[in-house]
């Protein structure tokens, strides 16, 4: 699906996501976790994970817009870790609503002139070039390639207005944003209790 996010209308929160890594941390810590727990952990509830998501980048609740932006490679036609999975049929230009708004989802397939890290770099300058836009939560892969030193410099000029927070398995090297550790998030979506974790 290709989407012009030039002419797009934008949301005051908006979630920027690289749902290929995503499901592959979901997966590591599915079998990390199945091994430590004695049990089988369920596939990740993509909803509760957004909101998790959007909690961490500052929504609160009451009657937000919030846009998410599942960038995927386009051979990629579902997630494997997540309920509900498919990019097409069950993501794509579908929303749900719940006590934090609502949030409505694009899947986005990276174009075959492009990459994904180039990708996800355009959606989050041009959402930061939105005035609409509050807040901005960017979920990138931190662990391979320079994506996030690139997010980092981009925000280096952001407007103060706007609260920006970037997402990675461990801290990284700090910025003009705010930083949330990922692996928290997936947990709670995987339905691991800190209590297990004793």
């Amino acid at each position: 699906m290709n989407v012009d996010f030039n002419q797009a209308k934008w949301s005051e929160n908006v979630i920027i996501v690289d749902a290929d890594y995503v499901d592959r941390v979901a997966f590591n810590l599915s079998v990390n976790f199945e091994r430590m727990l004695m049990r089988r952990v369920p596939k990740a509830d993509l909803a509760r994970w957004i909101d998790c998501v959007a909690l961490d980048g500052g929504v609160r609740e009451g009657d937000h817009e919030t846009h998410v932006i599942m960038v995927h490679e386009a051979e990629t036609k579902e997630m494997e870790n997540f309920i509900p999975s498919s990019f097409s049929e069950e993501m794509n230009g579908k929303a749900f609503k719940d006590n934090l708004g609502e949030f409505a989802i694009t899947a986005v397939e990276v174009p075959q002139m492009t990459d994904k890290d180039s990708l996800m770099l355009e959606i989050l300058k041009i959402a930061l070039s939105q005035p609409e836009v509050k807040r901005i939560m960017a979920v990138p892969n931190a662990e391979d390639g320079d994506l996030y030193a690139c997010m980092r410099r981009a925000l280096a000029g952001a407007d103060d207005e706007k609260r920006v927070t970037l997402f990675a398995m461990q801290p990284m090297p700090g910025g003009q944003f705010r930083q949330e550790i990922l692996g928290y998030s997936l947990m709670n979506a995987l339905g691991i209790k800190g209590e297990e974790l004793g």
